[in-house]
């Protein structure tokens, strides 16, 4: 039997849990044709058994549809807009110890980005970031903390220097900062939510999801949220009908639960 690309797709949502029809199809299929062709495979038939024998190959399209690009304070300015603005307010609002949930995290660049700025307003021993994603391996890469120096480009002088460790060619985030992190396995699509978050950052995600995925997504995120807590978003990422949700919009990319 050939295989066709939607009966592909039911085979991997059983598999994987990841459900390709809320990713942009000429996009999706591009990049699994692409490994199809890299392992030197004859069609959709043919990759799925392997899929189904090969542990190893299937933790690879796993990783390899999770498109993971990330770097330390990734669009420095909007970092300054979270550090001036954003932490004052939501400590104000909900005291020093915030629950914030880094969701799509890839390899932990963005987590770690927000314990360090939020190190510069509340003692460490107060942060704790749970941060989320779907693929194990870049989960692994997160715990791992070692960076090319190329994804350090952004983090300011001092922090660097009071946070990394020169390993070779790359650098080694502290101890103290990865311990203030948990991370775990999560779907965005599938999974629960967390509940009365006061900060979420997800940034450079839901560009690869359909309109419908990312709205569902924006108002799971707005019931995750508790009253006065905010989403942060990515540069790649609109959310046209905010008001529709229900959010307010505090400044490009940060958009408010109400608090009434």
């Amino acid at each position: 039997m050939v295989y066709d690309y939607e009966y592909f797709k039911k085979q991997v949502l059983a598999l994987t849990k990841i459900d390709l029809n809320c990713y942009k199809e000429k996009q999706m299929k591009r990049r699994i044709d692409t490994l199809i062709g890299r392992h030197n495979l004859d069609g959709y038939d043919a990759f799925l058994g392997k899929l189904k024998t090969d542990a190893t190959l299937l933790e690879e399209f796993v990783n390899y549809l999770t498109i993971n690009v990330s770097e330390f304070y990734r669009n420095p300015d909007q970092w300054q807009i979270l550090d001036k603005d954003v932490f004052p307010q939501l400590i104000n609002t909900f005291g020093q110890q915030l629950t914030i949930w880094s969701a799509a995290c890839s390899t932990g660049d963005e987590p770690y980005s927000l314990v360090m700025a939020l190190s510069r307003h509340v003692p460490l021993s107060k942060i704790k970031i749970l941060a989320t994603d779907i693929d194990k391996q870049v989960l692994a890469a997160a715990k791992n903390g070692i960076y090319a120096e190329k994804s350090l480009v952004g983090v300011p002088a001092d922090l660097k220097a009071k946070y990394f460790t020169k390993v070779g060619s790359s650098y080694r985030i502290s101890d103290e900062i990865k311990a203030r992190v948990e991370f775990k396995e999560h779907n965005l699509l599938r999974d629960p939510y967390p509940t009365n978050v006061n900060l979420i950052v997800c940034r450079n995600v839901l560009i690869y999801f359909t309109e419908e995925a990312k709205e569902d997504i924006f108002r799971k995120y707005y019931n995750s949220l508790a009253p006065g807590g905010m989403l942060f978003l990515g540069s790649t990422e609109q959310m046209m009908n905010y008001k529709e949700v229900g959010y307010e919009r505090k400044a490009s990319f940060f958009f408010i639960r109400p608090q009434n």
